[in-house]
Order: structure tokens, then C-alpha cells, then sequence
């Protein structure tokens, strides 16, 4: 499969631009997701690929082709809509061949294809029904196999789990990554649902305003956000972010927060020098507090604030702690959270190693 490649992109709707010369590579056999919040440009990017829009300047590249200016049905591609698309008159299998009415091959080929889908997709018994009398999941595994048929070098999928509902949307993520482990195609999604992204993407490109924020694997953007907003819009719940400023003594670097309390930053890996007074903010993830009577040996920070309010989701817990004028949220065995009250003093250590910090004037990761 070959590598897709995006060139100083611009897309302008009259006076309006949406993506201002944007550059992206999706190396051969790579899970790509594009993901951010509606309006960021991830759903635009793929229909410029798909040929469904036009490139108001740049280039798109796929392997050595420059397919900017092709026609979508010359550019190789097969695309798998949100609305599944699919032929109510026709059945499955004729779904499944309609795919596949202009590749002129003979019908030995198109019936290998039709029956190497239906069986990775297990909808072998479905062939004969129309998509009326199939459930959403079940249709949705056709619009994927409609795709699979063609072999294209490029599999396109445009939010195709948000019409289902989450028990579906669970199983058709392992099906989808199934997939991808199976045949390794390259493939392209957009979502804004960062579960879709972290589960089943090679690699990740976080979108907001036409902006690719963040490129990397999944690890990579959950663990060292590049900026403010990808560590507010990876994790849920979201990244604790307060203000602080640093403190240096020597060689002992510190945070303090605007209520007095202290972390302490020793090893974290500043790309330049800190400065002493320095205005930063400082991400804390929830999961990686640890909620105990006794003060933990070699914690970075040690908090002992109120409870404001627990929720509890039955095998996962959050308890919101007032920290001066905010809440720190914490995530909690949900057991404890049964134990606590309003009002109740609760001991928050956060060990070493996990803070994030980011420059409060460019937003930048420090």
C-alpha cells in the first residue's frame, strides 16, 4: 500500500480558509486518525483526498501519483461513509458487487472478493437480506465490505461508528482494527471521539482551526501533549490544568500554585533552561493520583483538600476536590469514592515523573 502525502494544503471557501498550507505524510500501511472537535478541518482534509472537494492550492501525493486534480473513482481510493450509503433495493451482495460495476474484471474475481469480505466480515448469512432487515452494526459491516471489494490502495472512513450506539460501537472498533492487523491497507479515519483514535490508530494527528497540533502515536500525544489544547482534549476526564509559577534553587526546580501548594519538578525533561518565576501551567492527569491516608514516600506533590462532589460510573470513580477557586478531579477506586462525604478531607499524592508543564504565555509544552 502506498504512502499518502499532503503538501502546503490550502482550502478556502470564498474569503473563509479552512486549512492554511498544511502538511501531513501517512506512511505505507498506516492507521491514521484525524481527530479534534467539529469545525477543526479533519473531515475537509479527507474529502480533499477523496477528490469530493477541490485543493485551492498544494498537492495531494499517493505513492508517486500526484492525484490532486484526478477524478475520485482514478485515485484508487474506497471510502466508508457515516451514513453507510447503501442501496436499499439492492441486498447485500448486491451492495457488495455494485462496488465493483466499473472494474471490469470477470465474475470468478468478483465472486473471490465478495466472498473473501463476507467471510472476514462474518456477514456470509446476510448476503441474500436488504439493509432494511439488517441491524446498524450489520449494515455497517457492509458498507465496510463494499470497500474491502474494491482493494483500493487507500480505505477512507468518515466518523462511520457515530450512528451506533456504544456496545456497537465497542465491537466494530475491534472489527475495524481486525481489519487493519489482517490486511494492513492504509487507511484514513476521521473522528472526534478520542477513544476511536487511541484504540485503534498507528498514528494521530490532533486538529483544531485548520491546525494539526499534535502529530504521534497514540503514547506519544497521551504522554507528552505538545500544547494546552491537546492535553485538554486527550483524557477523560481531561488533564487537570492550573497556574503556577517556577521556583529554583540551585538545582531543585519546583511549581507553586496560586493556593501555596508545591510540586516538585526534579528530572523533568525541560527542553530549555527553566527560569526562576517563570508563569506556566501545570497538567495534572487524574488517573495518575493516587488517593491515601498516609503521605506517600517520594511524592511529587501532596494534597489534602475537600471533597466537593464524587460521581461514580460503577468500575470507575471521579471526585472533584476544591483547590482554591477550581477543582482538582482525581480518578478513584470507586469503592473509596462510596466512603466519601461533602465536605471530607481527602489526601491527594501525585507521584514523580507524570506532570506535564506548558508555557502559560504561548501554550507551549516546556
Amino acid at each position: 500500500m502506498p504512502r499518502v502525502s499532503f503538501e502546503h494544503i490550502v482550502k478556502s471557501f470564498g474569503s473563509l480558509t479552512i486549512l492554511n498550507d498544511l502538511n501531513l505524510a501517512v506512511d505505507d500501511g498506516d492507521f491514521l486518525v484525524l481527530l479534534g472537535p467539529s469545525g477543526c478541518g479533519k473531515t475537509t482534509l479527507l474529502n480533499l483526498l477523496a477528490g469530493l472537494l477541490e485543493v485551492s492550492d498544494g498537492r495531494i501525493m499517493i505513492g508517486e501519483r500526484d492525484v490532486t486534480d484526478l477524478d475520485p473513482k482514478d485515485r484508487g481510493l474506497a471510502m466508508v461513509f457515516q451514513s453507510y450509503a447503501l442501496y436499499p433495493t439492492k441486498t447485500v451482495y448486491g451492495n457488495l458487487k455494485f462496488g465493483l460495476a466499473a472494474s471490469r474484471l470477470d465474475r470468478q474475481e468478483v465472486e473471490q472478493r465478495i466472498a473473501t469480505a463476507a467471510k472476514l466480515l462474518q456477514i456470509e448469512p446476510l448476503l441474500n437480506r436488504k439493509p432494511g432487515q439488517l441491524s446498524g452494526g450489520q449494515r455497517q459491516r457492509v458498507a465496510i465490505g463494499r470497500a474491502l471489494v474494491k482493494q483500493a490502495d487507500v480505505i477512507l472512513f468518515d466518523e462511520p461508528l457515530s450512528n451506533l450506539d456504544a456496545k456497537l460501537r465497542t465491537e466494530m472498533r475491534l472489527e475495524i482494527k481486525k481489519l487493519h492487523d489482517t490486511l494492513k491497507p492504509t487507511i484514513v479515519y476521521v473522528t472526534h471521539d478520542q477513544i476511536e483514535a487511541m484504540t485503534m490508530a498507528t498514528r494521530i494527528a490532533v486538529m483544531d482551526g485548520g491546525v494539526i497540533q499534535q502529530f504521534g502515536t497514540p503514547d506519544e500525544i497521551y504522554e507528552r501533549p505538545a500544547n494546552l489544547f491537546v492535553a485538554g482534549f486527550i483524557g477523560a476526564p481531561a488533564m487537570n490544568l492550573r497556574p503556577a509559577r517556577l521556583k529554583i534553587d540551585g538545582p531543585c526546580v519546583k511549581a507553586k500554585f496560586d493556593t501555596g501548594d508545591l510540586i516538585d519538578l526534579a528530572g523533568y525533561p525541560f527542553s530549555a533552561p527553566p527560569q526562576d518565576g517563570a508563569e506556566v501551567i501545570v497538567g495534572l492527569r487524574p488517573e495518575h493520583f493516587v488517593v491515601a491516608d498516609q503521605p506517600l514516600a517520594n511524592a511529587a506533590a501532596s494534597f489534602a483538600l475537600p471533597l466537593r462532589q464524587a460521581e461514580r460510573t460503577g468500575s470507575d470513580a471521579t471526585a472533584y476536590l476544591g483547590f482554591g477557586a477550581a477543582l482538582l478531579a482525581l480518578r478513584v477506586d470507586p469503592d473509596r469514592a462510596a466512603g466519601l462525604a461533602a465536605g471530607q478531607s481527602v489526601r491527594a499524592e501525585f507521584p514523580r515523573g507524570k506532570a506535564n508543564i506548558f508555557d502559560a504565555r504561548t501554550g507551549r509544552r516546556m
